[in-house]
């Protein structure tokens, strides 16, 4: 049976969640590993592209050298010491992250160092505030599709039946029954900020859900494809029943997850080599692949890189024989998405203790959450419990490229008191801002020119966020399935069975929603992109692109 027979089957057995309509992707079938020689692989990219890659290889028996720029594992989920000013050390990341339920490969690969997942704790709720005084919660909301739509709107004080009848039927009919890929040939060229106008959602939902989920991109609403937003409608609400809520880590990222994970790898013979920037990559022919770094070079048979838009651009850009002029020419077209902030805070009192340990605000400027991860975090909490303080974390995201970042530091905390004003009268006991700008924008328009795992040489592979891989995923969980499927497409060539994936479904899960979207927007109509204010949008046939 080849993969794409495979591709669709679902196993009743040993799911990943309580989605009895998740999908399951088996790779071709193999070998169980190599015997005999195995072949030697680079991966070149130590976040979680990268170390998902090179488990799977290592597993199967290949010879795996994992270079990583950093000290640290990790990529953009990473951690490292820090000194506070009262003589404590700490460990400062790139701030929050959220593993949600449907994150059914990333989940995977953490279970390789525990199979209970006992490094993730749940929240309790998933709070949305605004800044008038609205919010919302899903604690309450039902899991399952369509019933969690209804109970939403029997819940929200900021969506009401009476606004169902004001919205566009046609317009917003692509979000009930969402396909991987052909959302993207309907809405690919409508950003999402347009597409919100032509559906007709009204304000209040609009600013409490919609937006907060597009900046969880790292770009505005006006700079996002409106086909991702659908997508993530897909993957957090609609197409899953995994629900809202979702899980974090009861210690800081290296401790609970890269560490252990790190150590798991160095079982399994990989060789780990942090701090060690590649520069270039030379296809050999059929003779492999060289790997260049800083004064040395290594020579492989085959190569993933999972590294991040600027990482990539500058190996390809270093590395003429690399690919042919239209691959290099996709790769250098790649962008980033504006830069974030993230202030971590010491404070010497807490919040009120009825704060949720995480909100995400709509409103107060250019504050997008607040986390108090003493709340969930073991490091944090010990501080907290020995000096009566508090940690407290504020997340801006799609700043402004040419904003004074001193400025913008102040009008967070400023932001901060807004939301908790008892925060207020709290001593800052220590700070650390974190400036970054290297996650990748996906702007109208430009997934079919996004690189995918297969490069034009066979045994040079991508991986990464970056990636497009034709399945409902998004954000780490994106990340993560691009490496297994790395590792799948090199095992495939070498005759080794790869590793069985799982995603949300890749249509509409539901078959009252799916008939919805049918009467409402009957023939496949899409709507378009040049909607005026105060009109309703027309529709067009579907025009598919070639990838």
């Amino acid at each position: 049976m080849n993969s794409r027979s495979m591709l669709g089957r679902r196993d009743g057995a040993g799911r990943p969640g309580r989605d009895r309509h998740a999908e399951m992707i088996a790779p071709p079938r193999g070998r169980n590993r190599f015997t005999g020689d195995a072949p030697a692989v680079a991966v070149v990219g130590g976040g979680i592209a990268g170390l998902a890659a090179a488990t799977v290889l290592a597993e199967r028996g290949a010879r795996v050298t994992l270079y990583e720029r950093e000290e640290v594992l990790g990529g953009r989920v990473a951690g490292w010491p820090v000194p506070l000013a009262d003589g404590s050390r700490a460990t400062m990341t790139r701030g929050f992250h959220a593993f949600f339920r449907q994150y059914y490969n990333l989940r995977g690969l953490l279970r390789r160092v525990d199979a209970g997942l006992g490094m993730l704790t749940g929240l309790p709720d998933y709070p949305l505030q605004h800044v008038d005084g609205r919010s919302e919660r899903f604690a309450r909301v039902p899991k399952t599709p369509p019933w969690n739509a209804l109970g939403f709107v029997a819940l929200s004080p900021s969506f009401r039946w009476r606004d169902l009848s004001r919205m566009n039927p046609a317009a917003a009919g692509p979000l009930l029954d969402v396909r991987v890929p052909q959302i993207y040939e309907r809405l690919d060229a409508v950003d999402a900020a347009r597409f919100l106008t032509a559906t007709g959602f009204p304000d209040a939902a609009r600013h409490l859900a919609f937006e907060v989920f597009s900046r969880s991109f790292f770009a505005d609403p006006e700079r996002l494809s409106a086909a991702e937003l659908a997508l993530m409608f897909h993957i957090y609400f609609l197409g899953s029943a995994e629900g809202l809520l979702f899980d974090v880590v009861r210690d800081p990222f290296p401790q609970a997850l890269w560490d252990p994970l790190g150590s798991y790898l160095d079982g399994l013979g990989v060789r780990v080599r942090p701090g060690t920037p590649v520069q270039q990559v030379r296809p050999l022919g059929g003779a492999g692949v060289e790997i260049v770094g800083e004064g040395a070079a290594d020579r492989c048979d085959a190569v993933i890189l999972a590294l991040d838009v600027d990482g990539l651009r500058g190996v390809v850009a270093r590395s003429p024989g690399l690919g042919d002029q239209q691959w290099r020419a996709r790769v250098q077209r790649l962008r980033t998405a504006p830069p974030f902030l993230v202030s971590r805070l010491w404070l010497d009192r807490p919040p009120r203790p009825d704060r949720p340990a995480f909100l995400a605000t709509s409103g107060f400027g250019t504050l997008d959450n607040v986390s108090l991860p003493d709340r969930w975090e073991g490091e944090a909490a010990r501080w907290a419990a020995r000096t009566g303080g508090s940690i407290v974390e504020l997340h801006a995201y799609a700043l402004p490229v040419t904003c004074d970042r001193r400025a913008e530091q102040d009008r967070l905390l400023a932001q901060l008191h807004r939301v908790y004003p008892e925060t207020r009268r709290a001593r800052i006991v220590d700070v650390r801002h974190l400036w970054r700008e290297d996650c990748p924008l996906f702007a109208p328009g430009g997934y079919w020119d996004r690189p995918t795992v297969a490069t034009p040489h066979p045994y040079v592979m991508l991986a990464g966020d970056l990636v497009r891989t034709d399945l409902p995923v998004a954000l780490m969980e994106r990340a993560a399935t691009s490496g297994f499927l790395a590792a799948n497409a090199l095992l495939a060539r070498w005759g080794v069975r790869g590793e069985t994936l799982w995603t949300v479904p890749r249509a509409g899960r539901s078959r009252l929603l799916r008939t919805l979207a049918a009467l409402v927007a009957p023939g496949g109509f899409d709507v378009v992109d040049a909607v005026q204010p105060g009109n309703r949008p027309v529709a067009r046939s579907r025009q598919r692109r070639s990838a």
